[in-house]
């Protein structure tokens, strides 16, 4: 799970105008691949702008994001009191992010990513608004970067277009799933977001594995 939160922001980052996350990502994608260190350097360098910019949206959705993937730690070891805690004060950290930015690629999808990827083993009653708080993330940066979907790699249009389709389906919205799934398989012949994306169109189901972010050595096979 460490692992696909990091390639997920990866690849869709791409899509950011502004690089904010230049200064941060790389710390916060070590952390997220399991260095403490790392995600403490990450934390301090996003408090410290925070500190001097209490509304800047990047950092918040930053911030959050590390605290939401803390959040996960604390609930694995056992720790709910601190778990919940770190959920409340996440989740209100990127939806402030969302809402000073709202049309933000650099905010629309860390808070996307983290929420889509983190969620697939979580409760259904507690993942079920966070999908839907993700996918909401994504089908905005879709309409941000419709026009120019077709210049980006296959990384980046494909982790967009299957987060959009899955998440439709792990809402139970096959209709919309269905949709976005199709596009994928017409528009992306050939590569490992078509051939899922056909799994799902001939036996109505994805597996974990089958929907997990595709890594770049692989998106175009």
């Amino acid at each position: 799970m460490k692992r696909n939160i990091a390639f997920l922001l990866i690849s869709t980052f791409c899509f950011a105008q502004d690089r904010f996350d230049h200064k941060v990502r790389n710390d916060y994608f070590a952390g997220f691949n399991g260095d403490n260190e790392a995600l403490q350097r990450a934390l301090a360098k996003t408090t410290e702008v925070i500190a001097k910019n209490p509304d800047h949206a990047e950092a918040l959705v930053w911030h959050g994001s590390g605290l939401f993937f803390q959040c996960g730690q604390a609930f694995q070891s056992g720790d709910q009191k601190k778990g919940m805690e770190l959920y409340a004060k996440s989740q209100a950290m990127m939806d402030r992010a969302v809402e000073l930015a709202p049309a933000s690629v650099g905010v629309r999808v860390p808070r996307g990513a983290v929420l889509l990827q983190a969620t697939y083993f979580w409760p259904e009653n507690m993942a079920k608004p966070l999908i839907e708080k993700g996918l909401s993330d994504y089908l905005m940066t879709h309409e941000i970067q419709k026009d120019s979907l077709d210049t980006l790699g296959t990384h980046p249009k494909g982790e967009l277009l299957f987060g959009i389709a899955d998440a439709y389906r792990r809402l139970g919205s096959d209709d919309k799933a269905t949709e976005w799934f199709s596009t994928i398989a017409q528009t992306m012949s050939g590569t490992n977001y078509a051939k899922r994306a056909e799994i799902f169109l001939t036996t109505r189901k994805l597996t974990p594995a089958q929907a997990r972010c595709v890594g770049c050595h692989e998106s175009g096979k």
